[in-house]
């Protein structure tokens, strides 16, 4: 409108500085939002090109995008799912389902199963879904669900669709609707699309809040605009017309979108460095006012590797293993030894400290024989790399069981290949490999030594399947294995169960001797359940992935922060539950808490969601663990969440994760583990999957809301202040009874885009304050506080009453007070006087610009003492400003700058309408140190008013809140 009118009444210059402001608003703005949405590209590159299909009694490889609900598939190891397949046939079948239901390990599939249709996707183990892989085995499905209609399919739709723009009509209990209920629907429809063209219910809450004051500011400049017209009884001259654009435009914050811009730029380039890359500009903000974290396990707040944690040996005790940062380094990670059962044993006292693991395996033939099944009924490779790396190949199970065989250095290579100059002692001749019917892997080796030939048999698997098989155990040092009694069985499970309840997956360990001749197996097909049966039990081993050293100190910053941390994971409620309690997600103790509270805070998928949003909003707490998540049950818990006004922040790395992550407030990727699709529809992206790093984004979101407050009260307090100055300038009125610019529409473009534009770029780049994650989430203020809008008002009324006394001290102290006639447009020598009060008038307002950026740093403490505890007295001043240096430098250019818009010829007529001074340079220095000085007594007064309210435990302009989190 300002542009319009500039060039409607041909004042070039001024409506050219106007169309370069919005060009370079415009070109910001068209680059921050260009981010093209991928997410459906993604989804396409999951389906599998081919797949092959049994046909009219032929088989052949055709393309998946032809399979069609009925077709016959067959899939072998590494083959990718081409549809949702109802399984016919399997045999030791596996597949690889972490990007849709978020499992870390292969899922078993039981083809001859059946399920009730509520059974969540990752229980449905007849079912092998479209782009899953084959990790083991081969099987034949029926392709029940295709495209579109696949679970992957209905993510993509999900993803697709957007939220409806229609506000639904309201309904009675039986159905029925009232005249008033759709007036309601209609009206706020229509409000809601007048929001969202005003952008004033769309974004995230700073947007919102910047829209809303856009708005504000646009209806006070057209009132100014207003002011100025009747002042000059609405006159149609040039002049009249172009002051009240110059009013308008003293209102309108023209650099707030690029600075905004840039500061959030210049925010994504440091998060890089902490390991986090942002997708969306705005989320960065948006990090700072998040009160809840809805984050996965596996991967995130876990390592993603499996490791052994306990192993029970009935004969000989529990053997503990201490935690690693290297799972797979058999070398790090104390083990400990104590002669009692994981029933009997004291978490806090897990036993003696095993100095030479190798002498106690020599003296406990028990420990041996157990440590020979962990090796030998294994598949994986533990190695040391050239590099000196430690390296394993094979299922993170068997993996985890290695490297605990390889601690004691008895692992597979050692007997199967030979150590040193010993050859191999162990010679396999049979395998059976794990199958989901049996539950068991078992291996037939052959112990050859110049002494002794020694055929066994080595089982693993289930502890109910291989309790079942086992008709014997070592339950006692010294003696020789004895038949397995129920009182035996019945000790065994519940050593079982006290592992689990730690969050351990168990598996059993057992053995017999083979009495066949090995040789023999080569050429027969031995009887499996004949191998399988009368076996001797050895023990119990129990697996976990364990959490990240660093977890647990996150989440306790997370709390301190005002954070509330919530576990939704694919894992099972037992492993879910163990670890949310050793990160410190729920109390160590849980038995203290009231019996509706405890149970609200742990909850099963099925659980949450067979409530309805009313019982949910009614829980005393939402939950902290959710197990067994599927997609709807984050994004309802994400809706739980906005309902009680809460800020969500939702992490993920499969398929399955991404509609939540497009839901969510901020919506966090893993770099490393994550797919394309979740990382296409998430915000931010996390390169090392650490929930850590998620504090260093929320940090950084603090940071730059804390610096976008301060560059939005140094840019308002200026916009306040020439407004001011101009509106009551009106009363500045020539000889034809016109008011005169105190300030020309180049002068205000000029302060409002360079002098306080690059100044508060600077201050956007400020470094975070020492107690910056020691506060609550910013919700609800916002950047408006009290003390903000107070400050504005404070810094701006000074600014412009000092502006104005320069005005008039060279208009009527040093002058004769002649305004002339048609100053505000064209340098005459009559109009000599009113140019070098309006240069006088530019000078200061531009120092006072320049000074207040300064003074911004830290908003209460003074500018010569921002750092109370140093010991620097007089001087700390000068380190501060040096200590950004593009602060420093911006608002030394703001002062070079000033002298060639004063002094080069034409210039200063004709474009900014003021000439060079000489003399007032004087008042220039004067009207600086009384800007200081009333600066620092409004910062001192706020410091002994803060002081006294903290004393009487009444924060000013704070809402302290008891969170779930306290």
């Amino acid at each position: 409108m300002a542009m319009a009118v500039s060039f409607g009444i041909q004042s070039w210059i001024e409506g050219g500085f106007i169309s370069a402001v919005i060009i370079l608003n415009i070109v910001v703005g068209f680059f921050q939002e260009y981010a093209a949405e991928k997410t459906m590209e993604s989804l396409h590159s999951l389906s599998s090109p081919t797949g092959t299909v049994s046909r009219n009694g032929t088989t052949s490889s055709i393309p998946s995008a032809d399979i069609v609900p009925g077709d016959m598939v067959e899939l072998r190891t590494g083959d990718t799912v081409p549809a949702d397949l109802r399984l016919v046939e399997a045999v030791n079948f596996e597949t690889d389902e972490a990007l849709l239901t978020g499992e870390s390990l292969p899922v078993q599939k039981e083809y001859d199963s059946t399920f009730k249709e509520d059974t969540g996707p990752g229980d449905r183990l007849n079912i092998a879904y479209s782009s899953s892989t084959v990790t083991r085995g081969r099987a034949r499905g029926v392709a029940v669900a295709t495209g579109m209609s696949t679970e992957i399919g209905r993510i993509a739709a999900a993803l697709r669709a957007s939220n409806s723009k229609r506000r639904q009509v309201k309904r009675g209990p039986n159905g029925e609707t009232k005249k008033r209920w759709y007036v309601q629907a209609w009206t706020l429809t229509g409000t809601d699309a007048v929001g969202r063209f005003l952008g004033v219910n769309v974004g995230t809450p700073l947007q919102k809040k910047l829209s809303k004051l856009a708005i504000l500011l646009f209806g006070v400049a057209v009132l100014f605009a207003i002011v100025v017209m009747s002042a000059n009884l609405w006159s149609n001259n040039n002049e009249v017309i172009l002051y009240a654009v110059g009013t308008g435009l003293s209102m309108i914050p023209a650099c707030l979108v690029v600075v905004l811009t840039i500061t959030m730029a210049v925010g994504t380039k440091r998060m890089v460095e902490r390991n986090v890359i942002v997708r969306k500009l705005d989320s960065l903000e948006a990090l700072g006012a998040v009160t809840d974290i809805c984050s996965d396990k596996t991967g995130t707040l876990t390592q993603g590797k499996m490791v052994v944690k306990k192993a029970w040996i009935p004969s000989c005790g529990t053997y503990s293993v201490g935690t690693s940062n290297e799972p797979f380094n058999p070398t790090l990670g104390d083990v400990h030894f104590a002669a009692s059962s994981p029933a009997q044993l004291d978490e806090e006292n897990e036993g003696e400290l095993v100095s030479d693991k190798e002498a106690l395996v020599s003296t406990s033939h028990q420990l041996e024989d157990f440590l020979d099944v962990a090796s030998m009924a294994n598949l994986a490779h533990v190695f040391k790399s050239e590099e000196g790396e430690w390296r394993a190949r094979g299922e993170p199970t068997e993996i985890a069981i290695q490297v605990f065989a390889a601690r004691f250095n008895w692992d597979r290579e050692r007997w199967t290949k030979g150590q040193g100059s010993q050859g191999p002692v162990w010679h396999q001749q049979a395998e059976f490999p794990f199958d989901s019917t049996v539950k068991k892997m078992s291996v037939i080796f052959n112990k050859i030594t110049p002494t002794e030939e020694r055929p066994m048999v080595f089982t693993k698997g289930a502890v109910e399947r291989v309790v079942d098989a086992c008709t014997t155990v070592t339950w006692d040092k010294d003696s020789a294995p004895v038949p397995l009694t129920e009182e035996h069985r019945q000790t065994i499970f519940q050593n079982m169960e006290d592992l689990a309840k730690l969050g351990l997956r168990v598996l059993a360990l057992a053995n017999k001797p083979y009495t066949e001749d090995p040789m023999m197996l080569e050429d027969s097909d031995p009887n499996r359940d004949e191998i399988e049966k009368d076996l001797c039990f050895l023990g119990l081993i129990g697996l976990y992935d364990p959490p990240r050293p660093e977890t647990a100190g996150a989440i306790q910053a997370c709390y301190r922060a005002g954070i509330v941390v919530h576990m939704v994971t694919g894992d099972h409620p037992g492993t879910a539950k163990a670890i949310a309690q050793q990160v410190g997600i729920l109390p160590a103790n849980m038995n203290t808490l009231a019996a509706d509270v405890a149970k609200a805070m742990v909850m099963t998928a099925g659980e949450f969601d067979k409530l309805s949003d009313q019982e949910v909003d009614a829980l005393p707490t939402l939950p902290l663990v959710i197990a067994r998540c599927a997609p709807q049950t984050k994004v309802r818990m994400i809706d739980a969440l906005h309902r009680r006004g809460r800020f969500a922040a939702m992490t993920g790395d499969g398929v399955n994760d991404s509609p939540s992550l497009k839901h969510a407030d901020v919506g966090i990727a893993m770099g490393q583990a994550g797919s394309d699709v979740a990382k296409d529809a998430s915000d931010i992206i996390l390169t090392d999957d650490n929930f850590a790093s998620i504090l260093n984004a929320v940090e950084e979101g603090r940071r730059i809301f804390d610096n976008i407050q301060k560059f939005v009260l140094h840019l308002l307090s200026e916009n306040v202040a020439q407004a001011c100055t101009l509106l009551i300038g009106l009363a500045f009125k020539d000889e034809d009874g016109r008011s005169v610019f105190p300030l020309a529409p180049v002068e205000i473009i000029w302060i409002i885009m360079i002098t306080s534009g690059m100044p508060d770029m600077g201050l956007g780049m400020e470094v975070a304050a020492p107690d910056i994650m020691d506060r609550p989430p910013q919700t609800k203020q916002g950047i408006f506080t009290w003390e903000v809008i107070i400050d504005i008002g404070v810094y701006g009324l000074w600014t412009a009453a000092l502006c104005l006394a320069s005005f008039s001290v060279m208009m009527w102290g040093f002058g004769d007070g002649d305004l002339a006639r048609g100053c505000n447009r064209d340098y005459t020598p009559k109009c000599d006087l009113v140019f070098r009060a309006r240069a006088t008038t530019f000078v200061c307002l531009t120092w006072f610009a320049l000074f207040l950026a300064w003074e911004m740093v830290n908003m209460r403490r003074s500018f010569f003492r921002m750092q109370p505890k140093s010991k620097k007295y007089f001087t700390q001043w000068m380190y501060d400003v040096w200590r950004n240096k593009f602060l420093f430098w911006s608002i030394i250019a703001g002062f070079v700058t000033t002298f060639p818009i004063l002094y080069i010829p034409v210039i200063n007529h004709a474009v900014f309408k003021h000439t060079g001074i000489s003399w007032e340079w004087g008042i220039v220095f004067v009207e600086a140190l009384l800007f200081f000085l009333g600066v620092e007594a409004w910062k001192f007064a706020k410091r002994v008013f803060f002081r006294w309210r903290a004393k009487k435990q009444q924060p000013f302009g704070i809402q302290v809140e008891t969170t779930e989190a306290a």
